[in-house]
């Protein structure tokens, strides 16, 4: 049984209801979620490569991800969920907001791809005893009032041998001025209010969550932005966004 404490630690009732209103535009790449749609070529480069690395299997090959059960939590509207049944995964996406999922599921019904989303939380999931080959938490750890809480519950949702993939913000000087400062107030790239820099995740921090949840192999990889081609790339910077992926020990 979940305690009422620690869902009151990995939710914020104010962060579900700001995604909620700006639903609709999930799937437009030029709206408020064009960030995430820059982001999503390098994220799914991580993804497929770490999972492929991690159980053996070939990312060049035409379904990298066959066969696997990959729960996205926090997925929105759906932006990686799709990808990843494209590339054979067979996807769960959950996320708290309701007309969120409303959206993953028409976007899904639209594109003619078997994606089971529901709108839950990963706590109700691990009190039902279900179990997954990867866990994704990407773009939703700075989001949560209590991290280590967070990545408690969800690493209780892997299987023996699983592997967790993550990415977040780091909380630095830097970061505040180009995510929050520069993304949301100049650029207007965010709404106002997206981020809490006091809710960014230092790497050190993010790993003891991890390891203190009984993972191992610990990954952290930087991802940086280039201004003059708007594209992001892997590398060891990892001053504002990064990625992370553990095991969960056989």
């Amino acid at each position: 049984m979940i305690k009422n404490e620690t869902i009151d630690n990995t939710l914020d009732p104010d962060e579900i209801e700001r995604f909620s209103q700006i639903a609709d535009e999930w799937w437009d790449p030029q709206g408020k979620f064009r960030p995430l749609h820059q982001l999503n070529p390098v994220r799914l480069t991580y993804i497929r490569d770490e999972i492929c690395r991690h159980f053996g299997k070939n990312p060049r090959q035409p379904y990298p991800l066959k066969d696997l059960k990959v729960l996205d939590i926090g997925c929105g509207g759906g932006l990686l969920c799709e990808p990843m049944t494209r590339m054979g995964a067979k996807v769960t996406g959950v996320d708290p907001a309701h007309k969120t999922i409303q959206a993953a599921r028409t976007h899904a019904l639209e594109m003619e791809l078997e994606i089971d989303y529901r709108t839950t939380r990963a706590e109700e999931l691990l009190t039902a005893g279900e179990k997954f080959d990867v866990v994704v938490n990407m773009e939703v750890i700075e989001h949560v009032p209590d991290v280590p809480a967070f990545v408690k519950v969800t690493a209780g949702l892997m299987r023996t041998g699983g592997l967790m993939l993550a990415s977040t913000l780091n909380r630095t000087v830097k970061s505040y001025g180009l995510a929050i400062i520069g993304a949301e107030y100049i650029m207007r790239w965010l709404p106002t209010g997206t981020h809490q820099w006091d809710r960014f995740v230092k790497p050190g921090e993010l790993k003891k969550a991890l390891l203190d949840a009984g993972l191992e192999g610990v990954d952290l990889t930087g991802m940086s932005y280039n201004p003059l081609n708007g594209s992001w790339s892997l590398g060891s910077d990892m001053d504002v966004n990064y990625l992370a992926s553990a095991r969960k020990p056989e």
